[in-house]
């Protein structure tokens, strides 16, 4: 069987030949040229599908780039700005330490109350520092919200809440851009956590003056004094005292010196359990030669502060009812069902209300509930606390509830205490004197606290700059290992591509001259 080739079908199957030899000359010039191998899915379909994988990762990488730099520079204004603080502090405690001079003045330490009080302010500004965009540093993620307020009572507030501003810098590694005002201030140990009460006799007498207590040890304090409060201390003689715990057990062994001092020695510092306390015996005219008779009988209680609740009226409630005063009048209910993060007392109704843990949310069930109650009808009882009003609120009502149990205390509050302190006379004032270094004691201890504080919170930041630096090197090293492996799947060998390109040009050639002699065959030239 002969098959025959039409002319037509000779010229078209010659003609698609030649331009697909063309097409592959023109594509491997062009590939010698530039060097790219594949420039679309079809010259290698595997290759292009590793080359978009590789390209999403370098994108990454450039992100992980810019967040590294977002969160060096935030960490630098706040390490900067913590510095700042650090040294104000540590003049602060040349102020407070300079202050416990015996030779000092009403004067001395009005002039050093005087350079505190600028030094407050500095620090207030300081912790309500602003980044390059206008945000709060230290508010947490409230940045529009400054993270410190002053309060009409001279006290002061944190308003900001303990959000971390993480940014991812790695493909397994996220960092906080941030460091809030509750990890850097508001966790500063606060050392005046006992207090004591003069119990006998029923009228001071102004003989035996002993101080609240400083925690001077808070493994001993959390691990012994907690558990046997509150204690009784019993002077037995002028040179012995008695130390009794809750169960009535003598434990007057574990006080320095087994409980006795030395009446004539001033500021007598006594340490039981983690706690230092000040002694200070002051007889009066015609008490010698009776000095034991009278000094036994005085008795003071010894115990950790009570936790002090405090209400605040929300901004958008419809009456201008408010809290006047908060007590806890049941202190089993208390510590078992009060929300120790704080509350919000709710009102649903004129006199009927509910108690939330703080924040709540659309899920919150409250932890109690009740009805006003009272001798006016204004009282609110909930979870062991009472709430007093100060008068009726309208349904939809709501009042902030923090917890103070005396655990922590921020700076600015030390250094108002310790200003009030340095202003008050004390001079040829035995007693006040006495209140004084208790409140004195109270105040280089915070402040230690406090600059300790701050000190962790830079190591914080230095730790966190550390591992940026890592993950700086490694998400660099990732890149160059990307771009190399990019480089090998797009572009070409320029040995391999030249051969080809003579491969193919030789037969473009050849086909054209080929095809010359094949179309010029005719039978006229056979005859």
């Amino acid at each position: 069987m002969s098959v025959r080739i039409s002319t037509s079908q000779f010229y078209n199957t010659n003609q698609a030949n030649y331009q697909s030899n063309f097409a592959k000359t023109v594509q491997t010039q062009q590939e010698a040229s530039d060097g790219i191998r594949v420039r679309s899915a079809k010259d290698d379909p595997v290759g292009a599908a590793r080359l978009l994988q590789l390209e999403q990762q370098q994108n990454m990488l450039k992100q992980y780039s810019g967040n590294i730099t977002n969160v060096r520079n935030a960490l630098g204004t706040a390490e900067s700005t913590l510095n700042s603080i650090g040294t104000i502090l540590q003049r602060v405690n040349e102020l407070a330490v300079s202050s416990g001079n015996g030779s000092f003045t009403d004067a001395d330490r009005k002039a050093n109350a005087d350079e505190l009080s600028s030094l407050e302010d500095q620090l207030f500004s300081l912790m309500n520092s602003k980044d390059e965009n206008g945000k709060y540093i230290f508010s947490g993620s409230k940045g529009d919200t400054p993270p410190y307020t002053r309060n009409a009572d001279g006290t002061y507030s944190y308003q900001g809440d303990q959000g971390k501003l993480n940014l991812q810098v790695g493909d397994m590694l996220s960092l906080a851009a941030n460091e809030t005002g509750y990890d850097a201030f508001e966790q500063a140990l606060n050392t005046s956590r006992s207090q004591t009460t003069l119990t006998a006799p029923a009228t001071d007498d102004g003989r035996v003056s002993l101080s609240n207590g400083q925690v001077s040890g808070s493994s001993s304090y959390n691990d012994r004094f907690r558990s046997g409060e509150p204690y009784k201390i019993e002077f037995i003689s002028s040179t012995q005292f008695k130390v009794t715990d809750a169960n009535n057990n003598d434990v007057t062994l574990e006080a320095s010196q087994g409980g006795k001092f030395d009446p004539d020695g001033k500021d007598t510092v006594i340490s039981f359990r983690g706690v230092d306390l000040r002694l200070n015996i002051t007889y009066q005219s015609g008490d010698k030669g009776n000095e034991d008779s009278v000094i036994v009988g005085h008795e003071f209680t010894l115990s950790s502060k009570a936790d002090d609740v405090i209400g605040t009226r929300s901004a958008g409630n419809t009456s201008s009812t408010q809290i006047t005063g908060a007590t806890i009048t049941d202190d089993a209910a208390y510590k078992a069902a009060f929300p120790a993060g704080g509350a919000v007392l709710k009102f649903t109704g004129t006199s009927t209300f509910e108690l939330y843990a703080s924040p709540v949310t659309s899920d919150s069930r409250p932890v109690a509930s009740g009805t006003l109650g009272g001798a006016n009808g204004t009282t609110a009882t909930a979870a062991g606390v009472s709430f007093e009003l100060s008068g009726a609120p309208a349904a939809g009502d709501t009042f902030g509830v923090k917890v103070d149990t005396h655990q922590t205390q921020n700076v600015l509050d030390t250094i108002s205490k310790l200003r009030t302190a340095l202003t008050t006379p004390q001079d040829d004032d035995a007693v006040a004197r006495q209140n004084f270094l208790s409140s004195l004691d109270s105040a280089v201890g915070n402040i230690g606290s406090a600059i300790n504080q701050v000190s962790s919170s830079v190591s914080a930041i230095g730790g966190r700059g550390q591992a940026l630096d890592v993950q700086a090197e490694t998400n660099e090293a990732l890149g160059t290992e990307n771009a190399k492996t990019q480089s090998s799947i797009r572009e070409s060998d320029p040995a391999e591509v030249m051969l080809r390109l003579q491969m193919q040009t030789n037969m473009l050639q050849a086909s054209l001259q080929a095809y010359a002699k094949v179309a010029n065959l005719s039978l006229v030239n056979y005859i």
